[in-house]
């Protein structure tokens, strides 16, 4: 069996998105035999602050997280990310990190993955030390993401000299792996346009046993006998949270009742902007535990993405809707891999032109057609766990391990 470093700025105790991901696989790759060493930073994700739990912790910390090592690093972690600050946050996870590289003393293969883009260069740096093979997983295209999204604001001749720099980098990180990975379809093309090296198809996967409506019970904040709309997941700068408004005040005067549960950059924005909403209430983040409870008990879930926004991104939150067996309605581009996917299963409604009253008449539908909503449902989830369950994607991701 072999010996395994995984690099990633996410890791347990964070127990959504990238984190929780990780932190299965590494758990899968034990359980197969692998020893499996993690370089990492403090849980920071998604309240962008230290876990309380951490905080105390040197800034250089070592711990067993059952069998598996992990070295962390106190990373800089800004109250108010803007995009100079990510940047910060970045340089400063790598610099910090880079001393943990040399505290691996036997690698066979290295796991780097992104974001941080920087976990490549890491990765590369322990790969030429140990002649280790080098795998490089893309869970988001970072710079792809910022432009697209804004984040960055400026678009002038600087910005864009600075993006082409970044790109180049990108590539040139990229192309000293042995196999890139990456989540959708619409990402291995764009993998495909930045590296030359080979690609993998390794999406992000549900447990069907851990999402199940058949084993929920009724979440405490969703105990409305309206119709229960919910959003849960980060709360960013990929999502359209004008239209979210917007879609909220269409429905003030309707029996439905709209929850947020989540945290972000973006949450102090959104908070200020519901509160003269009466028909939207916004909740923390909950535990891992309660989530099947949280996703079950809505009547539907909402996911309203910036159309430019488009293949630089999967948003892993859709596993866990349509798992739920609970309809989606969801606004993107129409080239997103998260329409086809939506229409394929029939498990809910795109909307690639922002379209407000299509998305309010969808509701209307619903509130009128009970059966309806309860067979869309069941479309969903029996379609994603068709695709994308666990007890398939892993073990197709341990045979290519074995091949590399």
């Amino acid at each position: 069996m072999s010996k395994i470093t995984l690099i990633s700025a996410y890791f347990y105790p964070e127990n959504t998105a990238i984190g929780l991901y990780n932190t299965q696989m590494v758990k899968a790759l034990e359980s197969h035999g692998h020893e499996v060493s993690v370089i990492t930073g403090f849980p920071c994700y998604p309240q962008w602050e230290i876990w309380d739990a951490y905080k105390t912790k040197p800034t250089f910390f070592t711990e067993y997280i059952g069998k598996t090592k992990v070295y962390r690093y106190k990373q800089y972690v800004p109250k108010t990310p803007s995009f100079l600050k990510r940047i910060l946050l970045l340089l400063d996870f790598t610099l910090g990190s880079f001393s943990n590289v040399f505290k691996i003393k036997d690698c066979d293969i290295v796991i780097s993955v992104v974001p941080h883009s920087s976990t490549m260069l890491l990765g590369w740096i322990l790969k030429k030390r140990k002649s280790a093979k080098l795998w490089h997983h893309v869970q988001d295209f970072e710079f792809d993401a910022a432009k697209q999204s804004g984040i960055s604001k400026r678009t002038n001749i600087v910005s864009n000299t600075f993006y082409g720099l970044l790109f180049k980098i990108e590539s040139f990180l990229l192309n000293r792996a042995d196999i890139n990975s990456t989540i959708s379809y619409k990402m291995i093309e764009k993998l495909e346009q930045k590296s030359r090296v080979a690609t993998f198809y390794f999406p992000n996967w549900i447990d069907a046993d851990k999402i199940d409506p058949a084993k929920s019970h009724t979440h405490p904040y969703l105990r409305a006998k309206a119709l229960k709309i919910l959003y849960s997941g980060n709360i960013g700068d990929k999502q359209d949270w004008n239209f979210f408004i917007a879609f909220a005040e269409a429905l003030k005067d309707k029996d439905a009742e709209i929850i947020i549960v989540g945290d972000g950059a973006k949450k102090e924005w959104l908070c200020k902007n519901i509160e003269g909403l009466d028909n939207t209430t916004y909740y923390p983040p909950v535990e891992y535990n309660e989530l099947n409870d949280l996703l079950c008990s809505a009547d539907l879930h909402v996911l309203f993405q910036k159309d430019d926004v488009v293949d630089s991104v999967m948003p892993s939150k859709l596993l866990g809707m349509m798992a739920s067996a609970t309809p989606s309605l969801i606004t993107g581009n129409a080239e997103s891999e998260v329409k086809k996917i939506l229409d394929e299963s029939q498990g809910g409604l795109y909307i690639s032109d922002q379209n407000l009253e299509k998305c309010v008449a969808y509701v209307d539908h619903l509130m009128s057609s009970k059966t309806t909503s309860v067979a869309t449902g069941e479309k969903a989830r029996d379609y994603i766990i068709d695709k994308f369950s666990i007890n398939k994607v892993l073990p197709s991701f341990m045979s290519k391990l074995k091949a590399i």
